[in-house]
């Protein structure tokens, strides 16, 4: 078994296409193919299911996926690794951020970094809490930042508190409430919510409060991308809570303050056990220490099972 082989398996899987798998390993499709279908061969089972429309994982495929993605990551550490022993930081950052960051300057870290360790590739993505974690724990992604509920914790990973904040409502600037005072949670209650997709970890934290005040509320539109939230909301259908120090970077928007605010917890988090060097290089930059957090007391793991919501190449969660 090839690792070439395992790639081209993980590109075809994460494409659902030969044709853009081939596309992205820069070879030509027929030479992709017949390699996977040696390796299916050697193996002695179909990773795919092909058809005139479609591509989808079988059984088997999707049981190789997680061994694959590890044998890869391991084979990547292992040069990396190499090359940090005589000083030098190569290879390949995955970082994964939620849209609303905070506690981080991420563009400007990611400038810091790429200005003094030019021979690394970064690759950013942007998603959802738990999809973060859980593309952490698999060892995917090598640094991911990501906002939690203080009743939750990430859950098969290394985690660093890096900040922790309240929300705040932000409401059209027309709004009734706009120009006004600090309000609470029940009058809030009373108002139509632009909020993010139900059961996720930017969701959770204003159920949670609004559950804990006895208060039900209406929420109208669910978006995944919260500068598409604050758009909706500029426009008057709604309100929406969301952490104090993100919404300065909105506009059109107008902030007040809730005094029985919820709150969050954000967390730069990495695969349990060891960094990558170009991994430890970025966190060090952004005074990240090398050992992860004691994360003792009450709470409810974030991770696998507990899914964020859907997956937005945009960005898609708090």
């Amino acid at each position: 078994m090839e690792l070439q082989q395992m790639r081209y398996v993980l590109a075809v899987a994460e494409t659902m296409s030969f044709t853009r798998a081939a596309e992205r390993c820069h070879v030509v499709q027929s030479a992709l193919s017949h390699q996977v279908a040696r390796l299916e061969q050697e193996l002695g089972a179909r990773l795919f299911e092909r058809t005139t429309r479609r591509v989808r994982l079988t059984p088997a495929g999707e049981a190789f996926l997680p061994a694959a993605r590890q044998c890869l990551a391991a084979a990547e550490r292992a040069a990396d690794e190499v090359a940090a022993a005589v000083g030098e930081v190569r290879g390949q950052l995955r970082v994964g951020v939620i849209s609303s960051v905070a506690a981080v300057d991420i563009p400007r870290a990611l400038r810091d970094f790429r200005r003094q360790w030019p021979k690394v590739r970064v690759s950013l993505r942007v998603g959802a809490s738990e999809e973060l974690v859980e593309r952490v724990g698999e060892g995917d992604i090598q640094v991911a930042f990501v906002g939690l509920p203080t009743t939750a914790r990430p859950k098969g990973v290394e985690a660093h508190v890096i900040g922790r904040d309240r929300l705040v409502a932000v409401v059209s600037p027309d709004h009734p409430l706009a120009g006004g005072g600090p309000v609470d949670l029940r009058r809030l209650a009373e108002e139509v919510f632009v909020d993010l997709p139900a059961k996720t970890a930017g969701r959770a934290q204003s159920d949670l409060a609004f559950s804990a005040a006895g208060l039900t509320r209406d929420v109208a539109f669910e978006v995944t991308n919260t500068q598409f939230l604050a758009r909706l909301v500029g426009q008057g259908l709604g309100v929406a809570m969301l952490p104090s120090a993100y919404v300065p970077q909105l506009s059109g928007v107008t902030t007040l303050q809730v005094t029985d605010a919820p709150a969050r917890v954000e967390y730069a988090i990495w695969p349990a056990g060891s960094r990558t060097p170009a991994a430890t290089a970025f966190l060090r930059l952004i005074d990240v220490p090398d050992g992860a957090d004691t994360l003792e007391g009450p709470g409810t793991p974030a991770g696998p099972g507990t899914p964020e919501g859907p997956d937005s190449p945009e960005g898609a969660a708090t």
